[in-house]
């Protein structure tokens, strides 16, 4: 059995916008959860993790949060995406999609070459 996987540095704020967009407003417990359920439970999240990459983007001004109530009727910070976290993501994205295309480049056998 693999162990779980470990998020490079900066990896997390991206899923956390990414998870932003397409869900709409979430409280903490709840974009964990998603990001953990979309990895194929490959990535863990615990809160002292989410709750301060939140803080951090918070802090950028990439999200914003307002109190509301959970499904459960308790009261929970919710976070939604602001538009300097969606320019944010895009060039996250942009740098993320490149990056992970030369590094399977590299990985990749060379045709004709030894395998």
């Amino acid at each position: 059995m693999n162990p779980k996987l470990d998020l490079l540095q900066g990896t997390l704020d991206l899923l956390v916008l990414r998870t932003l967009v397409s869900m709409g407003s979430l409280h903490g417990y709840g974009i964990a959860r998603r990001i953990e359920q979309l990895s194929g439970d490959e990535v863990l999240l615990n809160q002292g993790t989410i709750y301060a990459a939140l803080v951090r983007l918070q802090n950028r001004g990439w999200i914003a949060a307002e109190w509301g109530a959970s499904e459960n009727n308790r009261r929970a910070k919710y976070y939604s995406i602001t538009r300097s976290g969606r320019k944010r993501l895009a060039v996250e994205t942009s740098y993320w999609q490149r990056l992970s295309a030369v590094i399977g480049r590299v990985l990749a056998p060379a045709e004709g070459g030894p395998k």
